[in-house]
């Protein structure tokens, strides 16, 4: 099993090493890739967006052409998991930040997003949250962008105050948090279990 990590910005290193030790203690075979261009996305079995800047990761990922393979693969039915930016970039309603900054989403998952929701960076926090499928989680949220509301299709994996922090859409995964940024690999040993590899 390949599994790429888009490497143009974030937590990039931590998600390659938290999606490793997942694989080990789910005893899959295979690789994790960072990538920076296309024609890696288009060869793996899943697909990791970290957080970062959305506006920054999606123009990057624009002007190579990766975006069209992000959405190839995911319309393929394998997994796609986007943390932080990654779950702006999958939805297809942003807010009025996105819009102004005309940041181009993929547009998979039926979400409306908003940004910043928990403050700036200096407002990063940890909580304790009852993630389904996984169980309590410990969630850290840095500059976190929320979902305000989601289609019928889509289903609700976790909240927080009255915000959706974790959500699922047949093999597309969206998470407000940052798991990669913790010990615990429940997260991404889950992301890996919609594999149909």
């Amino acid at each position: 099993m390949r599994v790429a990590v888009v490497g143009v910005q974030g937590d990039v290193e931590e998600h390659v090493l938290a999606t490793k030790m997942a694989m080990k203690k789910l005893n899959i075979d295979g690789e994790v890739v960072a990538t920076r261009k296309a024609g890696v996305i288009s060869k793996s079995d899943a697909l990791i967006i970290p957080g970062g800047e959305s506006t920054t990761i999606s123009r990057l990922i624009t002007s190579d052409g990766m975006d069209r393979e992000i959405i190839k693969l995911a319309e393929s039915g394998k997994p796609v998991m986007g943390t932080c930016a990654g779950l702006i970039l999958l939805s297809k309603h942003g807010d009025e930040q996105v819009e102004k900054t005309k940041t181009k989403l993929l547009g998979l998952m039926d979400i409306w997003v908003k940004r910043n929701v928990f403050g700036r960076q200096r407002e990063s926090f940890q909580v304790k949250l009852k993630v389904k499928y996984v169980g309590e989680f410990e969630a850290v949220f840095i500059r976190a962008p929320a979902i305000v509301k989601v289609d019928k299709n889509v289903e609700i994996l976790a909240t927080f105050e009255d915000f959706i922090v974790a959500a699922k859409q047949d093999n597309i995964l969206a998470l407000a948090f940052h798991p990669e940024l913790t010990q615990d690999t429940r997260m991404h040993e889950y992301f890996l279990s919609l594999s149909k590899v």
